[in-house]
C-alpha cells in the first residue's frame, strides 16, 4: 500500500488505486466483478478501502456479462481483468455492452511502464514486445480508452473517462500498469464529485425540433409514442412518463424497450415489433399519423426481421445524440432536453389521445396434465410476477416469449436482443441480483427471475456458484427442450449441431456448493406441476436460489420467434 512519503505539490496525496476505486464508489458502484491475475493483484488490495466488494467470478466472460447486468440495474458497473488473457476473455461481453449502450468500466491490470518500455518478453503477451495490441483491440468497443502512465495526468484521465462512460452509456477501457498503482495523485479532487450533467443542446436547434414536434402533435389525429431501449439506457424514462401522463397518448414499447413504460399505466398499449405484433397493436401503430419514437434501436430481432411499416414522413425520432424530424437530422440535439420542453409547452387541449388497444383476456383454466407450451407459459408468467421484480430473459424462446407477458408495476426487464450472445443472461442475472442486493440488502432485495434455455445455460452455468456464494435472491428457470430452438428455426431443425447433452440440471446447485439453506431445486413437467409450484408460498418467499427444470416440447416456439427466424433465414440465403 502507500509508503507514507509526502509528495510535493499535492495537498492530499492518495494512491492512484484508491483514487480510482473511490471514484467508482462515488458513481454508485458497490461491487466489482472480475478475476485476479498477477498484473492486478496489488490494485485489488485497495477495494476494501473504497468500500467496494469483490465479487470473484468463474471466468472473465461471465464477469463481463455480470457487470453488464449490474449496470442495467444499478446505472453503472465495473470489471477488473488482467492483461491479455483475462481482458480478451471478457471482450465478447464488453462488446455486447457497447452494442446495447450499457456503461461498464473495464480496468485492466497490465505490466509496468518499465517493462513496456523495455519490450520484455513477458507472459500474457504475444511475444512481440507490443503492449498496446490489446488496448487497440478494445478501442472499437469502448467509448474512451485511458492508459494511466503519467501520474501528473492520471486523475484527469480517470475523471474524464468515467464521465464519458456515464454520458455515452457505453464501456470504457482503463489500462492500469502495476507501477502506477501506488503513485500519488491529488486526493483533494475527491471532495468534488465528477460532473455528470449532459451538455446543453444548441438552443436554436432544440427549439426548432420542439416547435415542429408540437405542431405535428397538435395537428395529429392518431398520434402514438413508441419507446425503445435507448430511452432506458440514456435515462429519459421520467420524461417519457411525464409526457404520457400529461398527454394521455397511447404508448407502446419495442421488445428491447420492454419495461421502459409502466405496463399498468392506462395509456400502455403493448409491444410493437412489426409483423410479430398483436394485430390490434400493429394496426394502431402502423395506422398512426404521427409516431414519436424515443430511443429507437431498429435491429433485426427488435423489429421481427425489419418488418416495421412506419412512414418516415409521419415519424419524429428522438435519440441520445440527435433528433430526426421526418427526413431532417439535427446532430447534437439530445432527446432529454427536447422532451422536457415538449412536456412544458404542449397544449393538451389540442391533443387527440385515442385509447390504447385492449389486450385479449387470458385463459385462467387449463388441463393440469397438458404439456407446458410457449403460448401458455408466457401468459401464465404475469400472474406469478410481483411488483418490483427483475426479469432476465435469454436470447432464444424466452426473449421472444416474454413479449406476451404483462408486467406488474416497477418491473425491470433485461434482455440482449441486439448483441444476442447466448449465455449472457446467466451472468447478467447474477449481476442484476447483486445490484439490487447492494441497494436494499439481502432481506429487502428485489427478486431476480431468469428464464434460460438449456443450450444457452451450458455456456455459462458456472455463475450459479457465484449466485450461491453471495446468497443472491434468484429464481432460475432452465427451459429444457433439448437444444438451440432459435437455431433450429433458422436452419437445421433436426441437425445434430443444434442438440445439447441433457444434463442433470437440478443437481448443479449442490455441486456448486449450495446447501438446503442457500439453494433448492425443482422440476416441472406439465401445467399442473408448474401451477402448483408458482402458487407455493415457500417457493415464492424463500431467499436464495430456487432452481427449476422446466420441461417443454423440443420444436415449440413463440410465434414471434418463428417469424423473426424465417426472416433471418431468408436474409442469410440472399446472394445479392
Amino acid at each position: 500500500m502507500s509508503s507514507g512519503v509526502a509528495t510535493p505539490n499535492l495537498s492530499k496525496p492518495v494512491d492512484v488505486a484508491e483514487y480510482l476505486f473511490t471514484r467508482l464508489y462515488q458513481l454508485g458502484i458497490r461491487s466489482v466483478h472480475g478475476l485476479p491475475g498477477d498484473f492486478n493483484l496489488v490494485a485489488l488490495d485497495y477495494l476494501p478501502k473504497a468500500n467496494l466488494k469483490w465479487v470473484g467470478n468463474c471466468n472473465e466472460l461471465n464477469a463481463a456479462y455480470a457487470a453488464d447486468g449490474y449496470a442495467r440495474v444499478n446505472g453503472m458497473g465495473a470489471i477488473v481483468t488482467t492483461f491479455g488473457v483475462g481482458e480478451l476473455s471478457a471482450a465478447n461481453g464488453l462488446a455486447g455492452a457497447y452494442s446495447e449502450h450499457v456503461p461498464v468500466v473495464h480496468i485492466v491490470g497490465c505490466p509496468s511502464t518499465i517493462s513496456q518500455r523495455s519490450g520484455l518478453l513477458l507472459h500474457h503477451t504475444l511475444g512481440n514486445g507490443d503492449f498496446n495490441t490489446f488496448a487497440n483491440m478494445s478501442t472499437p468497443i469502448s467509448c474512451a480508452v485511458a492508459k494511466l502512465t503519467d501520474p501528473s495526468q492520471i486523475a484527469n484521465q480517470i475523471d474524464a473517462t468515467l464521465r464519458e462512460c456515464y454520458l455515452k452509456s457505453r464501456p470504457v477501457y482503463i489500462m492500469f500498469p502495476t507501477d502506477m498503482v501506488e503513485k500519488k495523485v491529488e486526493g483533494e479532487r475527491l471532495e468534488t464529485k465528477i460532473n455528470l450533467d449532459e451538455p446543453a443542446n444548441d438552443v436554436e436547434r432544440e427549439d426548432y425540433v420542439v416547435n415542429v414536434l408540437l405542431k405535428s402533435l397538435h395537428a395529429a389525429k392518431k398520434p402514438v409514442v413508441l419507446v425503445d431501449a435507448c430511452a432506458i439506457r440514456h435515462r429519459v424514462l421520467d420524461e417519457v412518463h411525464g409526457l404520457i401522463d400529461k398527454t394521455k397518448l397511447p404508448v407502446f414499447v419495442t421488445p428491447m424497450g420492454k419495461s421502459a413504460v409502466d405496463e399498468t399505466h392506462p395509456s400502455f398499449g403493448g409491444v410493437y415489433a412489426g409483423t410479430a405484433s398483436a394485430p390490434p397493436v400493429k394496426e394502431m401503430v402502423e395506422g398512426s399519423d404521427l409516431v414519436i419514437s424515443i430511443g429507437a434501436m431498429k435491429s433485426d430481432f427488435n423489429t421481427a426481421g425489419f418488418s416495421y411499416r412506419l412512414s418516415q414522413l409521419a415519424s419524429i425520432d428522438l435519440h441520445s445524440d440527435s433528433c430526426t424530424v421526418r427526413y431532417s437530422e439535427y446532430p447534437g440535439t439530445r432527446m432529454k432536453g427536447v422532451l422536457r420542453k415538449v412536456i412544458q409547452q404542449v397544449d393538451v387541449s389540442q391533443i387527440v389521445a385515442l385509447p390504447p388497444p385492449k389486450l385479449p383476456a387470458i385463459e385462467s383454466e387449463s388441463d393440469p396434465k397438458a404439456v407446458i407450451n410457449q403460448a401458455w407459459l408466457w401468459e401464465r408468467v404475469d400472474r406469478f410476477l410481483r411488483e418490483g421484480d427483475i426479469v432476465v430473459t435469454e436470447t432464444g424462446t424466452a426473449n421472444f416469449g416474454i413479449w406476451e407477458t404483462r408486467f406488474p408495476a416497477n418491473v425491470t426487464a433485461l434482455n440482449q436482443t441486439l448483441w444476442g450472445s447466448i449465455g449472457w443472461a446467466v451472468g447478467a442475472c447474477q449481476g442484476a441480483a447483486l445490484a439490487t442486493q447492494d441497494e436494499s440488502g439481502v432481506q429487502k432485495a428485489r427478486r431476480t427471475i431468469l428464464f434460460e434455455g438449456d443450450g444457452s445455460f451450458q455456456l455459462t452455468a458456472q455463475e450459479v456458484s457465484t449466485m450461491i456464494r453471495h446468497r443472491l435472491d434468484v429464481i432460475l428457470f432452465v427451459i429444457c427442450n433439448d437444444g438451440y430452438t432459435i437455431e433450429r428455426y433458422i436452419h437445421g431443425m433436426d441437425a445434430e449441431y443444434n442438440d445439447v447433452v441433457n444434463w442433470r440440471y437440478r443437481d448443479l446447485p449442490a455441486a456448486f456448493g449450495g446447501t438446503e439453506e442457500t439453494a433448492k431445486s425443482y422440476a416441472v413437467h406439465n401445467r399442473g406441476e408448474l401451477e402448483a409450484l408458482l402458487a407455493d408460498q415457500d417457493f415464492n418467499d424463500r431467499k436464495g436460489l430456487r432452481f427449476v427444470e422446466l420441461y417443454m416440447p423440443r420444436e415449440d416456439a413463440p410465434k414471434s420467434l418463428i417469424l423473426t427466424a424465417e426472416a433471418g433465414a431468408k436474409r442469410n440465403a440472399m446472394t445479392e
